[in-house]
């Protein structure tokens, strides 16, 4: 395919689905037996189409959503696509009603879109357009162990370890009392061993002082990290917990664009950051906030999103871990494979999101 030199905005094709989870999601901020999500089309005047999703949590939020990429794809139509440019512009467009929440996240859709429409314009995986190449990035597996019967946990963790030949899983935490959480720490353990590395997040579901409390009597267990214990705006206490610990501390998800990132990360409110590609604006925001963290040496690992975050994980300098779900796969034409813990990065076009479109129908939503 011969390149094409620009792209221009032609529509937007957006269909919300509800996918059902294998395992039900149980944490602290809620539970979810169905997958909310948006399939997003770019369509160009050039005839190349570019593909993303988002992933907004709340079933009823997405048409909100679809209302503010609607109005923003009314004011791009015939004009050239230039996602940086677009970012500013879009954000700007939206300041008066906020530069987080539910623009960030509309302007996040349409922006990993676009990017995926130049690359595949351009033949080349997006990691490639981005001056880097296509390979392997670490991942975790965050499918599972939630915040459900104790009993079960074990099994379950070394079904999430023969997914795709892990060696680090995520585990849920914060529950009532804190034996339980080092209950369901000793199972997991007890049943992979040693050598397998175990991530666990609380879902911002402790007040400040229980935090403290509970990170504290759990940080001689050996855990990978401790992800959002408190509220993931709390960016003092961050400070104050991630002072006083010895297990390093995670949070990021919740960034909303550079200026976040880099507050946070100015404060010393932790170890490690994971960006979300729907809060910090796509991939034109991953790329204006995630090299404040390498700047700095700060591991960075991913949020959702596994395919696009592969992509810029391979590009960033202080990349770390890929979380990896499997919650889209049905609605994908070819999910991205795993094999012994890494997630390979296929050389295709784009950022390899592609829309099973019988799936889609199966699955829409409203």
């Amino acid at each position: 395919m011969k390149p094409l030199e620009q792209l221009t905005f032609h529509s937007l094709e957006l269909q919300p689905v509800l996918i059902p989870l294998k395992r039900p999601i149980v944490s602290r901020v809620g539970s979810y037996s169905d997958w909310p999500v948006i399939a997003i089309t770019l369509r160009t005047n050039e005839g190349v189409s570019g593909c993303s999703y988002l992933e907004p949590y709340l079933a009823h939020s997405m048409k909100y959503i679809v209302s503010i990429m609607s109005d923003l794809a009314a004011s791009k139509k015939g004009k050239r696509i230039a996602p940086l440019c677009d970012f500013q512009a879009d954000r700007k467009s939206l300041s008066l009603v906020g530069y987080e929440g539910l623009a960030m996240i509309a302007i996040a859709g349409l922006d990993m879109a676009a990017w995926d429409a130049l690359a595949k314009a351009a033949n080349l995986p997006l990691a490639r357009l981005l001056g880097g190449d296509v390979g392997t990035v670490p991942a975790y597996n965050s499918n599972g162990l939630w915040l459900t019967d104790t009993g079960k946990l074990a099994d379950e963790a070394l079904a999430l370890i023969a997914e795709g030949g892990f060696g680090a899983v995520k585990l849920r935490l914060g529950r009532d009392r804190l034996q339980q959480d080092v209950d369901a720490i000793e199972a997991v353990r007890d049943a992979v061993g040693g050598d397998i590395k175990l991530m666990v997040d609380f879902n911002q579901g402790m007040r400040f002082g229980d935090a403290v409390r509970r990170c504290h009597e759990l940080d001689d267990f050996g855990l990978y990290w401790f992800e959002e214990p408190i509220a993931y705006d709390n960016i003092e206490g961050y400070a104050d917990l991630a002072a006083g610990l010895k297990t390093p501390l995670c949070l990021g998800e919740n960034f909303y664009g550079p200026r976040a990132l880099s507050q946070a990360v100015t404060a010393k409110a932790g170890t490690f950051v994971m960006p979300d590609m729907m809060r910090i604006g796509g991939v034109s925001g991953w790329l204006r906030s995630v090299p404040i963290a390498g700047a700095l040496g700060i591991d960075v690992s991913s949020h959702l999103y596994p395919e696009a975050s592969a992509h810029l994980l391979r590009i960033t300098e202080t990349g770390h871990w890929l979380e990896w779900q499997d919650w889209v796969e049905p609605i994908l034409e070819a999910p991205f494979s795993i094999k012994d813990g890494l997630i390979h990065v296929p050389d295709h076009p784009g950022t390899g999101v592609e829309f099973d479109r019988e799936a889609l129908a199966r699955f829409a939503f409203g």
